[in-house]
């Protein structure tokens, strides 16, 4: 029989991983080209293309087993590409956890308007959402 959680367990593995991003300072979030690589142990892989940084409480609280991105800072890109993943970051720099990018409604851990970024040009995040499966 396949494990199942409670809500409330969801809620409290999310709120705790997402909490861990506000540690130290501001967060960020990296933008790359390409697959993500195998773990967030594993070094970034891709052609770097934005670096947000987040605001102070990254992530509102679970609900369901899944908590939404905070709206961050405005940021533009530093090259031009197509992205392909995300890696989450606390302020001091220790890797969170990475994800895939979509387009908005795409259901990615991390929603553009675009996926084409242009070197310069700001940066459309549309949403994020971390979620903790049932």
């Amino acid at each position: 029989m396949p494990l199942r959680l409670a809500d409330s367990a969801r809620n409290a593995a999310v709120n705790g991983v997402v909490d861990l991003l506000d540690v130290g300072g501001a967060g960020s979030i990296k933008i790359y080209t390409g697959s993500q690589p195998a773990t967030p142990a594993t070094g970034a892989s891709g052609t770097l293309l934005a670096t947000v940084t987040l605001i102070s409480t990254a992530f509102g609280a679970s609900s369901s087993g899944s908590a939404a991105l905070a709206d961050p800072a405005s940021v533009n890109a530093v090259a031009t590409n197509t992205a392909g993943w995300a890696r989450f970051a606390d302020g001091a720099g220790a890797v969170v956890f990475d994800g895939d990018v979509t387009v908005t409604g795409g259901g990615g851990v991390l929603e553009l308007s675009s996926l084409s970024l242009v070197n310069g040009n700001p940066v459309d995040i549309t949403g994020g959402t971390y979620a903790q499966p049932m």
